[in-house]
């Protein structure tokens, strides 16, 4: 019987492998930007200003505060790199999503399994590289590695969370090889990209990627059924017939690419307090856009639960880069 040691989230933007300095190389793209979510809302940067003057977000645009912010990451990040070195399981679970990398409208699961022998990451051409939107190419080496690598996937623990699951009532989506996909990556989605490279270091062991589809309707699973699927997940990894040790990452989140402290402090706290309905009462219509990754934080909230192990929240960091609010809410905690 597999016994779980170890859970992990971390927040994987961009910004995190920007230096801080460069932070507003995406503000161009925000003010374009007429499709930011905010509350149920879709607004457009100037209407997010007026909405949320008295907040009065220019306060938090200062290069002290983002040297500030960039440095509390980091250290974060590196601190759940020691854990997960310290830990040393024998398997690794990662739930992350896919942003139309892997996935495109002619194949886009609501839960996906991969249970290939190999996994690629590989690093764009110049020429994909040329073609990315400002702010994006300078943090390639976040999820990216500057040559190619081929990790360590888990076949033998990969069939069987899948039959796990379809025997929970839990219909995923399958592949032992990576999707083409758009072209925008050379491998893996970034969501798992960054673990392999920030928390694993590059010293990948024998994983299982799972994806969610947060981001896209009309199959984006609920938070209810995310959080039910983690249960599912964990009695799966419970019936693994193997005498070994595993740890279950969450990659993504937290409110992103327009930050909402009001949705991140309860569903921390929902978190820390072992809550479900914490996580489960906030409107579907607040999980969208980037915030929709949040979802990937959930199916761990309920394998921790179950597994009996305690939160530690290592840090919360809004990384707020415009006086509209746009930006990422950082999340970094383990479970033990």
């Amino acid at each position: 019987m597999a016994r779980i040691v170890l859970g992990l989230a971390t927040s994987h933007s961009p910004m995190l492998t920007t230096p801080w300095e460069q932070w507003d190389g995406r503000v161009a793209a925000d003010r374009q930007n007429a499709d930011l979510r905010f509350r149920g809302g879709t607004y457009n940067f100037d209407q997010l200003i007026e909405l949320r003057r008295d907040e009065n977000l220019g306060r938090e645009v200062t290069p002290e505060l983002w040297g500030a912010r960039h440095l509390a990451c980091q250290t974060a990040i590196a601190a759940l790199a020691r854990k997960f070195e310290e830990t040393a399981p024998d398997a690794v679970v990662i739930i992350g999503n896919d942003q139309h990398e892997l996935f495109t409208e002619e194949n886009f699961p609501a839960f996906s399994v991969y249970w290939g022998e190999t996994i690629e990451n590989r690093p764009r051409t110049a020429e994909q590289t040329a073609n990315l939107p400002p702010g994006v190419a300078i943090a390639e080496r976040g999820h990216a590695p500057p040559e190619d690598a081929v990790y360590p996937g888990h076949p033998a623990f990969g069939r069987h969370i899948i039959e796990s699951l379809m025997e929970a009532e839990f219909d995923v989506g399958q592949s032992v090889k990576i999707p083409k996909g758009s072209g925008y990556v050379n491998g893996v989605s970034h969501a798992f990209g960054f673990i392999y490279r920030r928390i694993m270091n590059d010293r990948v062991i024998p994983n299982v990627p799972i994806n969610l589809n947060t981001f896209y309707p009309p199959n984006q699973p609920t938070a209810e059924r995310c959080y039910k699927f983690g249960k599912a997940l964990k009695l799966a990894i419970d019936s693994w017939d193997g005498d070994k040790t595993v740890a279950v990452i969450a990659s993504g989140g937290l409110s992103h690419f327009v930050i909402d402290e009001t949705v991140d402090r309860p569903v921390l706290d929902a978190l820390k307090t072992n809550n479900p309905a914490g996580l489960t009462t906030i409107p579907e219509d607040h999980y969208q856009s980037g915030t929709s990754e949040i979802k990937n934080w959930i199916p761990l909230s309920a394998v921790m639960t179950d597994a009996g192990l305690d939160m530690t929240l290592l840090d919360y960091v809004p990384c707020y880069r415009s006086e509209a609010g746009t930006g990422n809410a950082m999340g970094f905690a383990y479970w033990e």
